[in-house]
């Protein structure tokens, strides 16, 4: 199955303690169907200090279900992928407005 979210795309996200928050993907994992959100679904993580590093509080952005993301559209809305063929390409585009992704 054609990915509906992909890297680089800019999402809101639908539910959850970050839910209206905004932001760009930085990576997607299909087999386990999340992916992690610059700014959102922030965790701290405690980090031993080493030779090399500091050690300490580290915030670190955990992944978010894909269920939980859409994508956001021309006006800023969120708005659901849908796929179409143009000039023999399979493209994405956003079901509210009809624009391509």
């Amino acid at each position: 199955m054609a990915a509906k979210l992909k890297k680089g795309d800019k999402v809101v996200v639908l539910a959850g303690k970050d839910k209206g928050k905004t932001g760009e993907i930085q990576s997607v994992s299909p087999k386990t169907g999340k992916a992690v959100v610059e700014g959102i679904n922030i965790a701290i993580r405690h980090q031993r200090q080493s030779q090399t590093t500091q050690g300490g509080r580290v915030s670190k952005a955990v992944p978010v279900d894909l269920s939980n993301l859409a994508i956001v559209d021309a006006n800023g809305k969120a708005s659901r992928v849908g796929f179409r063929e143009e000039d023999g390409k399979k493209v994405r585009f956003a079901k509210t407005t009809g624009d391509v992704i």
